[in-house]
């Protein structure tokens, strides 16, 4: 009789479904992230708004999971745990490919991500953390949990526009602001909202950078202006181009967020008692207004909240076994 098929690994995301929490709809077949300007009528202040309205609905709501008499766990990652602890099943490998856009955090912004993790590892040993050269945003995702010759056919499409698509961030310049921690049964991110007008506080482009781009918020004069290019637009552009190729977008979720993933959950250890997790919900609380009150539209402070999509390096094109910051690099774009 021949050895029992093992049975599938259950992705985090079917039993943590992301949702969007802003009110927009989103009709098929149409670019997902004009539903979000239309109703916001292009504005950047209501395109703000937005994103903080989910973020805020979101983490009341995964607080209440949290301090339930009704709460059983944690979602464990059974594919991180599998990586994580290789013991559990001898030369596991995550099967699961993708195709993505990501925007690399500046190392400002780096500092100030470290500096959280060291204060959540504190509240919770046992979490696992990003490591600092694995994190980023993911702008656009084409494709997730495909095979690698699937995912190829798809690089062999969109070859031809990779430069543009990760060079796009160096025209179109889009600032994000206001860090706040956002979590959830089974990670934890920090995430950020478009700018409205808000003061200039990230470091100049690095020197030498072309003095044709004209970008007046990079400057510190005319933020009102220059935040009109939201980072919601961005994704917009990238998705329509990335859509121009002929490759089908296969996003796993388009909601109103920008987010660094911090860290996951691998064990119930830290979680298992009421008073541990009220203690976790208020670290989160704490720090999230350490980051209003000492890091937001703070000028010259310890550690800057905002950054312009594109510092340093621009968008990177990715594929591979990603999920936990891996796979490899197809190509760069320039950074400012």
């Amino acid at each position: 009789m021949g050895e029992m098929a093992k049975p599938e690994l259950e992705s985090t995301d079917i039993r943590n479904k992301l949702e969007d929490l802003s009110g927009v709809e989103i009709k098929p077949g149409d670019n997902p992230y004009n539903a979000l300007i239309n109703a916001c009528h292009g504005n950047a202040a209501e395109i703000q708004s937005l994103y903080a309205t989910h973020r805020i609905a979101r983490n009341l709501q995964q607080k209440e999971k949290f301090l339930s008499h009704e709460f059983k766990e944690l979602i464990i990652d059974p594919f991180l745990l599998r990586l994580e602890n290789p013991k559990l099943e001898p030369g596991f490998k995550d099967p699961r490919n993708c195709l993505v856009f990501w925007a690399r955090p500046p190392d400002h912004i780096i500092r100030l991500v470290v500096h959280l993790q060291q204060a959540l590892k504190q509240a919770a040993p046992n979490l696992w953390l990003m490591p600092t050269h694995r994190m980023h945003m993911t702008t656009l995702e084409i494709a997730h949990s495909r095979s690698p010759a699937e995912i190829e056919s798809m690089v062999a499409l969109m070859r031809p526009q990779l430069a543009s698509l990760t060079n796009m961030p160096f025209t179109k310049r889009a600032r994000l602001v206001k860090p706040f921690i956002s979590y959830d049964l089974s990670a934890l991110a920090v995430s950020f909202l478009p700018a409205a007008g808000e003061a200039v506080l990230s470091p100049p482009p690095v020197a030498p950078h072309p003095k044709h781009i004209n970008h007046p918020g990079l400057l510190g004069n005319d933020t009102a202006e220059s935040d009109t290019y939201t980072y919601h637009h961005l994704r917009r552009d990238v998705f329509d181009e990335a859509k121009s190729t002929g490759v089908e977008i296969g996003s796993r979720y388009v909601v109103p967020s920008a987010h660094i993933t911090l860290g996951r959950y691998l064990t119930q250890t830290d979680h298992e008692t009421p008073e541990q997790r009220q203690k976790w919900v208020q670290a989160i609380d704490d720090l999230n207004k350490w980051l209003e009150g000492e890091v937001w539209d703070v000028q010259d402070g310890e550690y800057v909240g905002e950054w312009i999509v594109g510092q340093e390096r621009g968008l990177d094109a990715r594929n591979g076994a990603l999920w936990y910051g891996g796979g490899r690099t197809i190509m760069v774009g320039e950074g400012f």
